[in-house]
């Protein structure tokens, strides 16, 4: 019986040996580091028994607080070998915050790459957890990674491990509330990749590029998965920098890449470079994470002619519920696609439970999580018979095609009117000189409730806030104008590149305050 078959920190372990001098990664942190897989391999290997050297058992947690580098995935997947959890962390996040991530999960080591995550030391030290890995120079108590891992050079070692243990877990952003850690199982991403490898295959010739954090489902499962199972090139920016973006994009022959909807904003900034330079492997471009504009899907487009760009979805609870047909019809633009072969899914209206049209989506698969760490109460509340309340809107049309509308907790009542943010965003965006627009809600002494925005406008483009709010009145129902309006450079972003929606509502009921009916200001 081969161990190795259902843990995912071997996921890759076949491709290696049938390729193993093929290059895995590329590592464009310093100059240009690369990776066979055979190399990467023995790498995983390595941390395996460097991690059992160290005294950690199968089901500890072990925090991984490290910037966008090879040793990332040497360290994440080494680790699941012998069944050492690792805990991948937003290195953008405060010190109390990573405390907190840490002590819930209960770790016992930490991997910290003190160049991404120089907060991370003091806060680790503070923990006084057991074992202490850096790169670089060591502080006093640590160990440094290099070093130590080259003492474990041709170490391997195999556990007997059940492959409904802990492969992995991440913490969801905490903009609304603390994060919560993810509890996903060995068996269930497994199932994830290799039905996503027969049902939507990719194959060694693809390289795709990374330029989002290691930390986020958008580059695991968007990239990193995909192209280690088919035997792939990943290419790995340490960072999203537009110019270095479209520069790899040309130099490495890169055939895919994805991210969130405002790195390709502000891509799109840059159109002389991206003029400047030839695309000739470059095939599709994938957005999500956020709300996907359509009108930045066309502007792409423009940008890049004979590239296809699409609007993906997935959740760190629940994979990928939603992708593109397997019988070649095309997605219409602003669909996220349709009930993706494997899961199952359903919209359920969240006040009446009523199963529609439009609604919460709900889905069911192997690769729901089991449940979130040291929150029976929530997994009680999100996962019911199985079912994952994704805590998304999506309506569905005729022919299947699921479109996204929100959070369930952004959706809001506008003096009775349900108000749908991505639909007053929408709106919003269709004004030619704007570029990127976020909606939310706003207090209004007779509506209760109404709706705000933040209005980022296209560069050389200039607009007012009451112009925007006319605009709305004009072109859409008149209870979904926007009572409040910010004018800013750049939406408010966490670490994730995700809206900071409690930033947000903050900068949007600055501007309220003081006023009456509606509000409007420009900041810088």
């Amino acid at each position: 019986m081969d161990l190795r078959t259902d843990n995912l920190g071997h996921f890759f372990t076949g491709t290696a040996a049938r390729l193993p001098d093929k290059i895995a990664l590329i590592d464009l942190l310093a100059g240009e580091r690369r990776r066979s897989y055979r190399e990467l391999d023995a790498r995983c290997e390595a941390v395996a028994a460097l991690a059992v050297t160290q005294g950690l058992k199968p089901g500890d947690r072990a925090a991984l607080a490290l910037g966008n580098r090879i040793e990332f995935i040497e360290i994440f997947f080494g680790l699941m070998r012998v069944g050492v959890v690792p805990v991948p962390l937003n290195v953008k996040q405060t010190p109390a915050a990573l405390s907190f991530m840490m002590s819930d999960a209960g770790c016992r080591a930490a991997f910290v790459d003190r160049d991404a995550a120089e907060d991370a030391i003091g806060v680790v030290d503070d923990l006084k957890l057991p074992v202490r890995i850096s790169f670089g120079k060591a502080p006093a108590g640590w160990t440094e990674f290099e070093p130590a891992l080259a003492a474990m050079a041709g170490e391997r070692v195999t556990p007997a491990l059940s492959p409904d243990g802990i492969a992995f877990q991440p913490y969801t952003a905490g903009s609304t509330g603390k994060p919560k850690g993810v509890r996903l199982t060995h068996r269930g991403m497994l199932w994830s990749i290799r039905t996503t490898q027969e049902r939507w295959p990719i194959d060694a010739a693809e390289v795709g590029l990374v330029a989002v954090p290691l930390f986020h489902k958008n580059a695991m499962r968007g990239t990193i998965k995909p192209m280690l199972y088919a035997g792939g090139t990943a290419v790995i920016m340490p960072r999203f920098e537009p110019v270095g973006f479209v520069k790899a994009l040309a130099d490495h022959g890169v055939t895919f890449s994805g991210g969130v909807p405002a790195l390709f904003s502000m891509l799109l900034q840059h159109r002389d470079v991206i003029a400047a330079h030839r695309f000739p492997a470059l095939q599709s471009f994938s957005l999500g994470s956020a709300v996907v504009p359509p009108e930045l899907i066309a502007e792409i487009e423009r940008a890049f002619p004979g590239v296809s760009v699409k609007e993906s979805y997935g959740l760190t609870e629940g994979g990928g519920p939603l992708r593109a047909p397997t019988d070649g019809r095309k997605i219409p633009r602003g669909s996220a696609g349709v009930a993706a072969e494997g899961y199952e899914v359903k919209l359920v209206d969240p006040d009446t439970g009523v199963e529609g049209r439009r609604g919460e989506l709900w889905t069911r698969s192997p690769c729901v999580t089991d449940g979130y760490h040291n929150r029976a109460d929530l997994t009680r509340e999100r996962i019911i018979d199985g079912w994952l309340r994704t805590g998304d809107l999506f309506s569905v049309d005729d022919n299947g095609f699921f479109f996204f509308l929100g959070r369930t907790d952004d959706m809001f009542s506008c003096g009775g009117e349900n108000i749908y943010p991505k639909e007053v965003e929408n709106l919003i965006m269709s004004h030619p000189a704007v570029r990127d627009a976020y909606c939310t809600s706003v207090p209004h002494a007779v509506k209760g409730l109404a709706p705000g925005v933040i209005v980022v406008v296209k560069q050389g483009e200039a607009v007012t806030p009451d112009e925007i709010r006319r605009y709305a009145l004009e072109h859409g129902p008149a209870y979904a104008h926007p009572r409040v309006v910010l004018i800013t450079d750049t939406l408010p972003l966490s670490g994730a590149g995700k809206v900071d929606r409690q930033r947000a509502r903050m900068l949007l009921e600055s501007v309220q305050a003081g006023t009456d009916e509606s509000s409007s200001a420009r900041a810088r």
